[in-house]
C-alpha cells in the first residue's frame, strides 16, 4: 500500500496482517481522489471505518486541512495511528464503534469516507446518523464505497455520480436539496 500522490507521494503504509481489514484499492482510491483533486484542500474529513488509514491519509497528502479516523477494530486503530506517525502527523484517531463515534461528534465535515463491511448493512445507519446529527456541511461530500451487488439507498442524500471498479462500486453523495 502506498500514498498515490501530494506532499506524502510515494510513501509505503502499513497493511493489515489480516483479513479483517480490506484496503482500498490503489486503482480505486486514485480514482476517488482524482474526481476530489479540486475538493480535497484545506477541508475536513471523516475516515470512518478506518482500517489502515489509507484514505484519509491520502486525503492529508492532497492537502485536506483536517482528518478524523474512527476504527472500533484494534487492528485498524493501531495500524491507522502507525501509518500517521510514519508520516510524522498527529491526528485524532478515535476506537469507537460507528455509531458511538456518530452519536457523539458535535463538528461537521466537508467530506467523509465511509468503507464499512461491505456485507455490514451499516451503510443505512451511518446515513441517517450522520443526518441526524449534522454531520455533513452543507456542500459536503459522502463517498461510499461498496460491493458493485448492493447498491445504496438513503431518504437523506441524494447520488450524483457512481463508478464501477471491478466488483466494487464509489457513490458520491451530497445533501437532498429540499430536505
Amino acid at each position: 500500500m502506498r500514498i498515490i500522490a501530494g506532499k506524502y507521494r510515494g510513501k509505503i503504509l502499513q497493511a493489515p496482517k489480516t483479513k479483517s481489514i480490506r484496503p482500498t484499492g490503489d486503482k480505486v482510491k486514485q480514482a476517488i481522489f482524482t474526481k476530489l483533486q479540486f475538493f480535497v484542500t484545506g477541508k475536513k474529513v471523516l475516515d470512518l471505518f478506518s482500517g489502515s488509514g489509507a484514505l484519509g491519509i491520502e486525503a492529508l497528502s492532497r492537502g485536506a486541512s483536517e482528518v478524523v479516523f474512527v476504527d472500533n477494530g484494534r487492528e485498524g486503530y493501531h495500524l491507522t495511528k502507525s501509518n500517521l506517525k510514519s508520516i510524522g502527523e498527529n491526528c485524532k484517531v478515535v476506537f469507537s464503534h460507528f455509531d458511538v463515534a456518530l452519536e457523539n461528534f458535535k463538528e461537521n465535515f466537508d467530506l467523509i469516507l465511509l468503507d464499512p463491511p461491505y456485507k455490514s448493512g451499516y451503510y443505512e445507519k451511518c446515513f441517517k446518523l450522520i443526518f441526524k446529527n449534522k454531520l455533513l456541511s452543507q456542500q459536503g461530500i459522502i463517498v461510499c464505497e461498496r460491493d458493485r451487488t448492493l447498491p445504496l439507498l438513503t431518504d437523506y442524500f441524494e447520488i450524483f455520480d457512481t463508478k464501477d471498479y471491478g466488483n466494487v462500486s464509489v457513490d458520491y453523495f451530497r445533501l437532498k436539496e429540499n430536505i
